[in-house]
């Protein structure tokens, strides 16, 4: 079998019509037949191009408002026909099927439909049928057919032409292996919508999942692994993927990592005052709100200096020059904002190993989704942690109840604590972290961690106390003793923040109306693994 393959017909069919001008014009001149289809007909000959109707080739009018109209034997027998078999031959010549040697296929515009919120029947007349089958046979018969279904391979299809006067079986294996790929990616697409508009349906028995390649990385958490960056399909979000890198060197695996926990955690703060988040290893290690954003940075760094340092930086406000400065005067690996102003960019310019990224706008921290986590032999699949903190979920517990002061405090406190890897302990004063405890085995030895690092950074910064005194302090899954709560309590917290729903509650409340403090139950739990 040649590998070349000349071709002399091509089926057209699409509903992006773009590239369609010179790749028609490439055709042409190397004398292929063109057949096609309703509007990309109507489009090939508003160019000035000869074109066969699909209903000419197969004596069958397109009907059903076009529902029907390359389901037909003369159609899938000219793609599915092995050139080289004598029985195949001998049906294609009895049965008057000509072969095609091309076939040029984009599918029905599916998830931008249901992405701009159409009704449901709209959806469902974008579920291509005749497309993906057409790429399913000239797919499987790639060794006499060539299927191109992304319009940035019409280039090589005609550098192939022009080389070959066909392709070859190489650049046919590829196209085919891309071509099942997209059919792939497009059946999950609709399998996903059905399962999202039927809540009964949240863990179908059958679960499918589907991601676009953005770039390949250097490599993942080692030198050791191989990684890529993938966009992961369904309704469009505001994320790390979607960033614009404005400057620096390339991103690695571990940078976009905390780049998205550093995004996640400021979008909790999207519409609030200024405000900063540090993460280090996934982990905030600093974040603070302010009345500006160099204010807000200020704080969050005086928080952990140590741990700042080669830190991914989040801002929920437009980068100013003031804060670019300031950032830049330590180590960072990567700034994460929605804009930044000329200057700002200016400034990190000088800074050539900073990254850049600027991502327009923010997720939404109450949107749904799940997330998956791949273990030996499968995945876990949850929902999104989207839980948020409302009024009515506070519960005071204590015989006193927490000022106004106290009260904002823990609030900002079970924020970053939400995005804190369990054991997470975090005390918080006038909308800033004094100290974060994350990722133990017990919760008092978060409490304390967090404390010594407070006391660290008052040493630092020359204060004459630690800033957990008089703090709160938020605790992202219950006190199982009252030794957690009673480290926060030499640690000069004086208002604590829990989901509560412990054996021994009532021993934690006592020890708490015992130093007087201020508690709250929030009746919900953020553990993050």
């Amino acid at each position: 079998m040649a590998s070349i393959v000349p071709i002399r017909r091509a089926l057209l069919s699409l509903s992006d019509k773009d590239g369609l001008d010179a790749l028609a014009a490439g055709l042409a001149r190397h004398g292929v037949e063109l057949v096609s289809t309703g509007g990309t007909a109507a489009k090939l000959r508003e160019l000035g191009h000869k074109v066969r109707d699909v209903a000419e080739l197969t004596g069958f009018p397109e009907m059903m408002d076009g529902r029907v109209k390359t389901l037909h034997p003369k159609v899938h027998g000219g793609l599915l026909g092995v050139r080289n078999n004598p029985e195949h031959a001998a049906a294609m010549a009895e049965h008057d099927i000509a072969p095609i040697d091309l076939v040029v296929v984009n599918l029905y515009p599916f998830e931008a439909t249901v992405a701009k919120g159409a009704a449901r029947d709209d959806i469902i007349e974008n579920i291509d049928i005749g497309g993906p089958s057409m790429v399913r046979s000239a797919a499987k018969n790639h060794d006499h057919v060539a299927i191109v279904t992304d319009p940035a391979d019409y280039p090589a299809l005609l550098e192939q032409l022009d080389a070959h006067g066909g392709t070859n079986l190489d650049f046919r294996r590829k196209l085919a292996a891309k071509a099942y790929a997209l059919t792939a990616a497009y059946d999950v697409a609709i399998s996903t919508w059905f399962a999202r508009v039927d809540q009964s349906e949240i863990f179908p028995a059958r679960r499918s999942m589907s991601s676009t390649l953005i770039m390949p990385l250097r490599y993942g958490e080692n030198p050791h692994q191989k990684a890529a960056l993938y966009a992961s399909a369904g309704p469009a979000t505001r994320g790390i993927a979607q960033a614009r890198q404005v400057q620096g060197k390339e991103l690695s695996y571990n940078n976009l990592n905390d780049a998205n926990a550093a995004l996640e955690l400021v979008a909790e703060f999207q519409g609030g005052p200024p405000t900063a988040v540090i993460v280090k290893h996934a982990n905030p290690c600093g974040v603070a709100s302010g009345d500006t954003l160099a204010e807000a940075w200020a704080a969050a760094l005086a928080c952990d200096s140590v741990s700042a340092f080669g830190g991914i930086v989040a801002v929920n406000r437009p980068l100013d020059a003031a804060t670019a400065a300031a950032i830049g005067a330590i180590f960072t690996e990567v700034v994460v904002a929605p804009d930044a102003d000329a200057d700002a960019r200016d400034i990190l310019a000088r800074k050539k190993n900073v990254r850049l990224l600027l991502t327009g706008g923010f997720p939404d921290p109450a949107r749904g989704g799940q997330i998956v986590t791949v273990i030996a032999g499968g995945v876990l699949v949850q929902e999104r942690d989207n839980g948020m903190l409302t009024d009515a979920m506070l519960k005071v517990v204590t015989k006193r109840a927490p000022s106004a002061r106290e009260l904002a405090d823990c609030r900002f406190a079970w924020t970053v604590a939400k995005h804190v890897k369990s054991n997470a302990i975090v005390y918080a004063k006038d909308g800033a972290t004094a100290g974060i405890g994350a990722g133990q085995m017990n919760r008092r030895d978060s409490a304390r961690i967090a404390a010594a690092k407070a006391i660290e950074a008052a040493t630092t910064m020359g204060w004459p106390e630690p800033r957990t005194v008089g703090s709160a302090v938020a605790s992202d899954a219950f006190f199982p003793f009252a030794d957690g709560l009673l480290a926060a309590v030499e640690a000069g917290a004086t208002a604590v923040i829990q989901p509560g729903g412990s054996m021994r509650d009532a021993e934690v409340i006592a020890a708490a109306d015992a130093a007087g403090l201020a508690m709250l139950f929030t009746g919900m739990r953020h553990f993050r693994h």
